[in-house]
């Protein structure tokens, strides 16, 4: 068994301190208060609509100030970085807010609803010179940079083929923000985003939608769709599904081995099937810490002792995403 730093050491030893704030206090949200766990950075101030909403969550999580709007949020000068957990609707909105008040920023997935939303946050970004970022597990575990080390040292020759399913069951509600059009419902948005980021760090180059189905719900949002991607080499294929269970388990082929990622959003392990009937089991680091895995990843960039690789993957993953869509209204 292979096994590379099992449980990796969050919070490094950072050179600054960091105020966050958070815009948005949904069930992400929590999730981020609940796991954050940093040195040299803690959650300072939070807004909701409402001042009693962010003054609770605030009190549960023992955070500094709470704000009645997010402007307030975006005012307080002390904040360096926002993250942004509001519907996906409304993430250019806060993100370009955020950019011109001279905040970092890290938003949920799907960052941006199209390429075109992409492009003005991330020239803003630059020209404030600004760290912006996804939210993306999968850009952010250790298990994928160490799989990502071992496929370019060679060990499994060139690759050939990714199968990324991910099947959830949602209640047909057509209220519900799964499948309401107005809050940009439907499965592409929600958990194609990792199934479509999985394949994207796999594949050694941008490949293009090659052909794309989607099954709609009452509601015209898609609630499920099937998906190739090829590059000049190399194919993938994506499943998705609003109203069926799939397992979450990616598949990366290489000529001279196969690699098997059960719970890919979230991995800490993968399993290694060489041709020759070898199997090898790679461990790092822990799926409970996925979030601070984000939050670290963006001090580093912020500190610069980290590449801004991640946005640009997402970049590309978002123009799949437009890609595939287009590919459903033609």
């Amino acid at each position: 068994m292979y096994n590379s730093n099992i449980k990796s050491k969050l919070g490094g030893s950072f050179m600054n301190n960091y105020n966050w704030g958070i815009i948005g206090l949904g069930d992400i949200a929590t999730s981020f208060a609940e796991s954050f766990q940093q040195k040299n950075s803690k959650i300072t101030a939070v807004a909701s609509r409402t001042l009693a909403k962010a003054e609770l969550f605030a009190k549960k999580y023992d955070i500094a100030r709470a704000y009645g709007s997010f402007e307030e949020l975006l005012a307080d000068e002390a904040i360096d970085i926002i993250y942004i957990a509001v519907p996906n609707r409304q993430h250019i909105d806060h993100i370009l807010k955020a950019l011109v008040a001279g905040k970092h920023v890290l938003c949920e997935k799907a960052i941006t609803m199209n390429s075109e939303e992409l492009a003005e946050a991330m020239k803003v970004a630059e020209e404030k010179g600004l760290v912006l970022a996804e939210a993306m597990t999968i850009f952010n575990m250790p298990l994928y940079q160490e799989l990502r080390s071992q496929i370019d040292s060679k060990r499994f020759g060139k690759l050939k083929m990714i199968q990324a399913p991910f099947g959830s069951y949602k209640e047909p509600d057509p209220t519900n923000r799964f499948f309401n059009p107005d809050l940009a419902g439907g499965a592409l948005l929600d958990i194609g985003t990792y199934a479509v980021s999985f394949a994207r760090w796999f594949l050694t180059s941008q490949p293009k939608v090659i052909s794309s189905v989607m099954q709609p719900f009452s509601t015209g949002v898609d609630e499920q769709s099937a998906t190739i991607l090829q590059n000049e080499a190399e194919m993938a294929t994506v499943s998705l599904s609003f109203q069926a269970k799939m397992p979450k388990q990616g598949i990366v082929a290489f000529e001279d081995a196969y690699i098997v990622i059960n719970e890919y959003p979230r991995a800490d392990e993968a399993k290694i099937f060489f041709n020759d009937g070898t199997v090898e089991t790679i461990i790092s680091g822990d799926s409970s810490q996925a979030l601070n895995y984000e939050i670290e990843n963006m001090v580093k960039m912020i500190e610069g002792k980290k590449s801004k690789r991640s946005l640009f993957l997402t970049k590309d993953v978002i123009d799949l995403l437009d890609q595939m869509q287009q590919h459903w209204t033609n």
